[in-house]
Parts: structure tokens; sequence; C-alpha cells
């Protein structure tokens, strides 16, 4: 186990399969009562932050009353309020905490009657000049197929700014159709608004999914197992006739997002719109892209595919990809952080369609856009990349084969950096055919410095002046209940001006935290 690896007592299966609290755990709230689906916070700015939880059990309009403050006993409040909730938002609590000041930790609780929430945990972002910060980064988290180690071992760290979830939430598969360690509520393959409302419902149970959130904000984007598998603007793979209208279940499937999820909310999102920058001082803006749902165009049948290599062809929408360049080109942080779905680095034999390789006109125009657009020190891209269930450190070239365009050994020619991070718990390709591609991308893909097709797990992303680095951090066994061990993997990082990864070591954690919210 790495320096950087977290301790803990393992977890107990209770007899529904669910989770209780082993020794030295605090997994927050048991399944019943008026806060079972626990607390959440997001979308952190310098002066306020947002605030969620559900009020279970209730039949009628309630009012809920919420309260902020710097310690923990709440000894001194320093920003509350009413919030009414009721059926037709499925019973959330979301409000924006604001007066609140940058840099800071807070604790959190809501109130209805004599009932009180779990103490929740969150952090602003700061303003001016900062030294460093530090991310964990997550995404696909398929219920059925275990349990969420990665979660949990994101809730021990004290010392995040916050979690960047890249999206796969939630998965909409039946049960036993995708996985069959746990079954889903609803048992069938979710595709009306009461199915998605009661997938959230189920998934925020999970002890280890519910203390992420509870000590931790969430900086959120969605991907296509929150509406269906490889979804598009106008249909899925996952979508047939015979289940409806599109839109009637993407509507559905995004409304019951904006119920659940912590992120803020505006009129352009009830109209499926999440892209948006959130800004860490002159460090870090953090850009997040919906390269699924909002502007892209179905996915090619194949290499053969005519429209594949179309200039019309979209993964963004014209929209947003003239939005994306307003963000770079504006950008005064030391690091723009593109947090997106599906990988943007070419695979040498392979072609999924799925990804920006299925979309190579709109990466051109990425690759040209940062190529033409140099603005001295500020020009440092990162990419963080989910979808693929597995791990990836890439070089971002435009013609990684090209000798003359790209030296692996130098960087010359790179032009941004790009992380995947691994699944929480969903499949990747297995141990056998890892051992099989891995040498073969070593020898056919120079830009590709490393890659795990197998491991479940997170990335710690680490920020400062001078470097981004990544670390991977894989779980033990997401099929045991007692499989939440970690380990670093591996961790690269790129030295600010160079848009070059070499090797690295895991940063430690820093020091003085502030201290967990207590159960």
């Amino acid at each position: 186990m790495g320096d950087d690896a977290p301790q803990g007592d393992d977890a107990w299966v209770t007899p529904d399969g669910g989770r209780d609290s082993g020794p030295g755990w605090d997994a927050g709230p048991a399944a019943t009562g008026t806060f079972q689906h626990g607390v959440a916070s997001g979308d952190p700015w310098t002066t306020s932050v947002m605030l969620w939880t559900r009020i279970s059990e209730m039949s009628a309009p309630t009012m809920v009353e919420w309260q902020v403050s710097l310690a923990s006993d709440f000894a001194t409040i320093v920003a509350s309020g009413m919030f009414e909730t009721n059926a037709e938002r499925d019973y959330t609590v979301k409000l924006e905490a604001a007066g609140l000041t940058a840099a800071t930790t807070y604790f959190y609780r809501f109130r209805v009657g004599s009932m009180t929430s779990p103490t929740g945990r969150t952090r602003t972002a700061p303003e001016g000049e900062v030294d460093r910060l530090r991310f964990a980064v997550c995404s696909c988290a398929s219920y059925a197929h275990g349990y969420f180690h990665a979660y949990r071992r994101i809730a021990e760290r004290a010392d995040l700014d916050a979690v960047i979830h890249l999206g796969d939430y939630i998965y909409e598969y039946a049960s036993d159709e995708y996985g069959m360690v746990r079954t889903y509520d609803p048992a069938t393959e979710i595709l009306s608004l009461d199915d998605y409302r009661r997938r959230y419902r189920h998934y925020r149970l999970d002890r280890d999914l519910q203390e992420a959130h509870r000590q931790h904000p969430f900086i959120t984007t969605w991907d296509d197992h929150e509406s269906a598998d490889n979804a598009y603007r106008d249909g899925a793979e996952n979508h047939k006739m015979t289940e409806g209208v599109w839109m009637d279940r993407i509507l559905a499937a995004s409304r019951a997002y904006r119920e659940w999820m912590p992120f803020r909310e505006t009129i352009e999102a009830e109209r499926l719109r999440l892209f948006r920058t959130l800004r860490y001082g002159n460090l870090v803006d953090l850009v997040l892209l919906d390269t699924r749902i909002w502007g892209r165009d179905e996915q090619a049948a194949g290499s053969t595919d005519p429209t594949l290599t179309s200039e019309t062809r979209t993964l963004l929408g014209a929209d947003q990809e003239a939005w994306l360049y307003d963000q770079l080109r504006s950008s005064t942080a030391r690091w723009k952080v593109l947090c997106q779905q599906v990988m943007v680095a070419q695979l040498p034999f392979i072609l999924n369609t799925d990804q920006w390789d299925g979309y190579p006109a709109q990466r051109r125009r990425l690759f040209d856009f940062i190529a033409d657009n140099p603005s001295g020190d500020r020009d440092d891209i990162v990419v963080l990349t989910g979808d693929i269930h597995s791990s990836w450190a890439n070089d971002l070239t435009a013609d990684p084969l090209n000798i003359t365009n790209y030296d692996p050994a130098t960087g010359r020619g790179s032009l941004a950096v790009e992380f995947v991070c691994p699944a929480v718990t969903s499949p990747g390709l297995g141990p056998s055919i890892d051992r099989i591609l891995r040498p073969r991308l070593a020898a056919e893909a120079p830009h590709i410095k490393y890659v795990d097709l197998s491991k479940r797990g997170y990335i710690m992303l680490d920020l400062d002046t001078t470097r981004a680095q990544a670390a991977w951090f894989h779980v033990a066994d997401v099929l045991s209940i007692a499989g939440s061990e970690e380990a670093v993997a591996m961790a690269f990082e790129t030295v600010s001006g160079t848009n070059h990864l070499v090797t690295s070591v895991a940063a430690s954690p820093r020091g003085s935290a502030p201290p967990l919210a207590p159960g």
C-alpha cells in the first residue's frame, strides 16, 4: 500500500445486501428516517456553495431549515434559511448558501421539526494567489458490478478541495442485465421520471457514496448512463422505439439529475445544458464539458462510414465549441482543466467511434485552436476523462506517429495532456486482455505513457504553480465487501510550459487539513 493510502476498517454486509457501519467507520445515516439519503454539497464558488438533502417519508409540502457553521458543533451559525420541498421535486432540497468566505471549510446541516440531518462538510473555492489544490477524480459506478470502495477511500481524505465526477454516476440497466453483484431498484430498466428518481434514491442509500458526498463538495457532469448507453443528442444505442420517445426519456433523466445532483441550476439547465466553468483562484479553471448529449451527432457505424470524416461532424455542438474556445482564450489561470467524458487521445489499432476518435474533425479543430492560440505560461491544458473503465496517461498531439510532429521522448509537439480515471466499479477488459494489449500499445502508441485496462479506483489530481500531477489509486476487489484496500498504481506529472508527461511519485497529503465531519 502506498504512503498516501488511507487506512480504515471494512464495512459489513446487512441481510438485504446493503451496508452497515463496521468498527471505526462512520458510514452516515441508516436507511430509515427523515434524512435517509444523506446530505451533499457542490459547485463551490468563492462566496457560496450548493447544499443538498432529501426529506424521506413525507407526503406533503415540507419546510426545511438549513444552517452553515465554521465549527461542527454549530456554536455559531454563519448562514441559514428555510426551503420548502414537495413531491414536484421528489422532496429534494437544493439551495445556494451564500455570504461565505473563500478557501474556507464549513459544516452544514438540515432540520425538519425535531429531526436533524447528519452533519455535512464542504469547502469554498479560493480566490487570488493559490499555491496548491487537490481533487479526487472518479467516474463509472455500476452498482450491479460491486461495492463502492473508491468512494469510501475518497471520503477518508481530509485535504481535498472537491471531488470531480465525470459521469456514469448511475446506470440505467435492469437487475442482472449488466452486473450481478448487487440488484437495482427498480429491478427493470429505467425509462420514466419515476424510474430515474427511484434509481437515484437507491444509489444514495449506499453508505460509501453518502459519506463521500457528506465530507466533500462534488463537481459533476454526466455521461451516457445517466440516460442510456451510448447516448447522443437525438437518441441512444440503448433506447428502442418501443421504449417511447427519446426526448421524453432524456428530459426525465435530466430532471431527476437536476433534482439529485448538487450542481448549480440555470434556466439553460432545463434545456440539458451542463457545461460551465468553476474558478479556483489564479491556479485552476475547471472547464466542464458535455461531450455526450448537448451537441453530439450519432456515432459513426465504423471506419467505412462516410460520415466519420465529415467536417460538419460534431461532438460538442457549434455553440459549446465556441464557448470552450472563449473559456480557453480568456482564462488567466495557470492550469486549464477540461473535465469531460470520452478519451481524446488517438488509439492506433482500435476505432472506438464513441470517443473523440469518432469525431476527428472536432478533435482537429480543438488541437488547431490550442496550437494557434498560445498565451505564454497560460497554455497549460489538462484533460480529465472517464467513461472507459480504465486508467490512461496520454500526451495529446495531432499526429502521434509522425516523429516530425511529435517526439515522445521530449514531448515536442504535444499540445496538452490527458488523465483518464478508472471506474469506481464498472468492469474493464480484465487482466488477461490487459496483458496482451498493454505491450502492443507501448510499442505502437508512443503518446500513451501508461495504461491499465482492468483495475478500479480513482485519481488524485494534485496541482501547484509548477506542475500538475495525477496519481492512480486502485482498490483491491470491488466484488468483495472486504476488498477496500487501495494502493498507488502509478503517478505522472506535466511541468508547466511542457505539455508533456513524465513519471512522478504520488504527492503527500496536505498537512493541517480541516477535520472531517463527525458522525
